[in-house]
């Protein structure tokens, strides 16, 4: 079934198209379809990880050939029409607008500054190479990475030393809550423990962002133990950590799962910022498994959540007055943020607000922004137009 919202090719920078079609092919030739045109540069799509991957890469290849094509499982998808799951998204990018060129980072734990240079100034120099903007001041980088690698900080940090000034933002691929496989798409396959850094260069304004609703508490938890590589917390206070977390949010550790975690969630405090660090699952040891980077001596702060849609609406009409109608929003929205929504019956009223700002993306398992990874963020750039 094709759900596609495109726009024609003669007027937009940018168009959009999704489909809900279970067969690769099938779902290739609709997104084709509503993308294809003689000025299509990039093709960058986010996929249900319940496609047959390998097929559904043959497939999208045959349908986009000579053109690049880049993307990444996700946890949810947001279409033309708002949040849906078990399809496809893609945005074709008009190359008389946007110069485009990424990266496949295969060994992320070696990925270090001297291959992050290398691999910045290369993609730099193939969009210069386009003369359509000023690299430094119309530039920015957007990163795709294997949810489940545990390499996100370094990889990220890295990367943000060698960007500069360039601007960054991302999102970790999902694989629709398994918390099993997730993958990024490069260069014809869909590769595991790997990441894609896509740089676009473009004479259209746009607005890297990120939000999120969460406010902080008076309850504070101290890491005692944990493991960082695993990003395992084995206790919380001196207490084991599934058992100090269920009485601080008050409930029985029994109780423990996705849709709590996602309406207690707990950061750490950075000069005047909270960054999230959410809770992936309880373990049979009664240690709790994160998202994102944990270690020994960290003070986690509970904190509460505002009216998440207000919070989205606020953030969409502020893009809005500073950049004017956008053409497109690229949205990476943790797919912690899709499950409150879910349980407070307001996904609807969120799907509505997307798809009035023009907002494509997925639901992640954790968001990318200037080098550092949050979790329970909507975090994404914002095209404005030419004539604005």
């Amino acid at each position: 079934m094709d759900i596609s919202a495109a726009t024609s090719a003669t007027t937009a920078p940018v168009l959009t198209a999704a489909s809900r079609s279970h067969d690769p092919e099938c779902a290739a030739e609709e997104l084709a379809r509503h993308l294809k045109h003689e000025e299509l540069g990039f093709v960058l799509f986010f996929c249900s990880a319940e496609y047959p991957l390998a097929a559904l890469g043959g497939a999208l290849e045959s349908a986009f050939a000579a053109v690049k094509v880049s993307g990444c499982t996700t946890a949810g998808e947001i279409t033309p029409h708002g949040y849906d799951r078990g399809c496809v998204v893609a945005i074709g990018f008009d190359r008389r607008y946007f110069a485009v060129d990424y990266a496949l980072v295969e060994d992320l734990e070696r990925f270090d500054l001297l291959r992050a240079q290398r691999l910045v100034e290369q993609l730099l120099e193939n969009c210069r190479a386009r003369s359509l903007a000023s690299i430094n001041e119309h530039s920015f980088a957007l990163t795709l990475l294997d949810g489940l690698s545990s390499s996100e900080e370094q990889v990220l940090a890295t990367l943000d030393a060698a960007l500069g000034r360039i601007p960054s933002f991302g999102g970790s691929a999902g694989d629709d809550n398994r918390l099993a496989h997730t993958h990024v798409y490069a260069q014809g396959h869909f590769y595991a423990r790997a990441a894609v850094v896509i740089m676009i260069n473009t004479p259209l304004p746009f607005e890297v962002f990120s939000t999120h609703h969460l406010l902080p508490l008076e309850h504070k938890l101290v890491v005692t133990h944990a493991d960082r590589e695993s990003r395992r917390v084995l206790e919380l206070n001196a207490m084991p950590a599934a058992d100090a977390y269920a009485e601080m949010v008050g409930v029985p550790k029994a109780a423990l799962e996705p849709r709590v975690f996602a309406r207690h969630p707990m950061a750490v405090r950075l000069g005047d910022q909270h960054y999230i660090r959410s809770i992936q699952r309880v373990n049979e040891d009664a240690s709790l498994s994160f998202y994102c980077a944990v270690e020994n001596g960290i003070v986690l702060t509970a904190m509460r959540p505002a009216p998440l849609l207000h919070d989205l609406h606020h953030m969409l009409d502020a893009l809005h007055q500073r950049l004017g109608v956008p053409s497109l929003v690229i949205g990476c929205d943790c797919f912690l943020r899709r499950l409150e929504l879910e349980g407070l019956g307001e996904l609807g009223q969120a799907s509505q607000l997307l798809k009035r700002s023009r907002v494509v993306g997925f639901n992640t398992y954790g968001e990318q922004h200037h080098g550092m990874h949050v979790n329970q963020t909507f975090t994404g750039v914002a095209f404005g137009s030419l004539t604005q």
